[in-house]
């Protein structure tokens, strides 16, 4: 998790504990606890900015893969864009 002005009013230390809690689950209960939460964040947003929401989970994936594919390499050599690139921070 990272820190931005968009994120620095989160609580870190708990989402960090929830983030460490879930990630302590068999994978098919992390695919069920994030199908879980959908519909509230779905209930919260508009449709399109639910599909940003979902645009920006895939991207977290693509990155991830492009990393495990080149480890050590850093960001300055990844061809996917990240959330920095993307919002100009």
């Amino acid at each position: 998790m990272t820190t931005s002005r968009e994120t620095e009013s989160l609580n870190h230390p708990v989402l960090r504990d929830l983030v460490e809690q879930a990630n302590s689950l068999a994978l098919p209960d992390r695919m069920t606890l994030l199908k879980g939460l959908i519909p509230s964040v779905a209930g919260e947003l508009t449709p399109k900015q639910f599909g940003g929401l979902i645009a920006e989970l895939e991207l977290k994936g693509e990155r991830y893969y492009e990393a495990m594919e080149h480890p050590g390499e850093g960001r300055s050599t990844r061809q996917i864009r990240g959330e920095r690139e993307i919002e100009d921070r």
